[in-house]
């Protein structure tokens, strides 16, 4: 992981304010490896990407992870707390080309979805559309018989199997939380999105360090850079100073 800059950062949410939040993820990874080509990051399997983007959030904003959520039974508002290694899964550096699977007499050939499969599924018009492209992108092939068979050819149950599997090999991608309402004992599973929770947090850390910069570039009259360039505890002294 490469340290970022509170000006790199600043400079990554600019970007991503006017982006879709496939392409902010994107923007964050290349901040934080500058190295990396972008198209080399939009192929990393959804679940790597979101392995690298808790990492990130880990290593800028600390381990804990605090959110609100209403139990959708008698709509009392809940503080979650809970830890980055509570809901990391180990990924593997790289995906394999392709994975194979069985069933029905079928011989199936995959691979994990990816930023830029998910980006095309994004202009589909609704959810099943949606989903055939995705397992078009995805499948490799399929074949029974010796005779290769489609996404349209595929019995249901095939298809089930298929995206079954594709869940399983890159669980990182669909993080579940099993909660319960301790006002009603209503229980049930929230999915957890590391992209639109990291997001909300980088709006509000750019609100603030703005504001920082405002105040002591009116105070002192220094540049944004050099306001940025400074240890977060050294900005907060100057503030104290100039509040006090």
């Amino acid at each position: 992981m490469y340290s970022i800059t509170a000006s790199a950062l600043l400079e990554a949410w600019e970007r991503g304010l006017g982006q879709q939040p496939i392409e902010r993820a994107l923007t964050l990874l290349a901040a934080a490896y500058p190295e990396t080509p972008v198209e080399a990051l939009a192929r990393l399997s959804i679940g790597q990407r979101d392995a690298h983007l808790l990492s990130l959030r880990e290593w800028l904003f600390g381990p804990t992870l605090v959110s609100l959520v209403n139990c959708p039974n008698c709509g009392e508002r809940l503080e979650l707390n809970f830890n980055v290694a509570e809901i990391r899964v180990p990924v593997a550096d790289k995906s394999p080309d392709s994975m194979s699977l069985i069933v029905a007499g079928y011989e199936v050939q995959f691979r994990h979805p990816n930023s830029l499969d998910l980006n095309a599924v994004t202009r589909c018009q609704d959810v099943e559309s949606g989903r055939k492209l995705l397992l078009e992108r995805c499948l490799l092939r399929a074949a029974t018989n010796d005779l290769t068979k489609t996404v349209d050819e595929l019995p249901q149950e095939v298809i089930e199997s298929l995206v079954e599997r594709m869940a399983e090999a890159d669980p990182q991608a669909d993080v579940q939380l099993a909660l319960s309402c301790p006002q009603c004992g209503h229980g049930w599973r929230a999915a957890f999105d590391i992209l639109s929770f990291f997001w909300s947090e980088i709006n509000v850390w750019a609100s603030r360090i703005l504001r920082e910069v405002h105040a002591l570039a009116s105070a002192y009259g220094w540049r944004e850079a050099d306001i940025l360039m400074m240890t977060p505890w050294r900005r907060q002294m100057y503030l104290e100073m100039i509040s006090g």
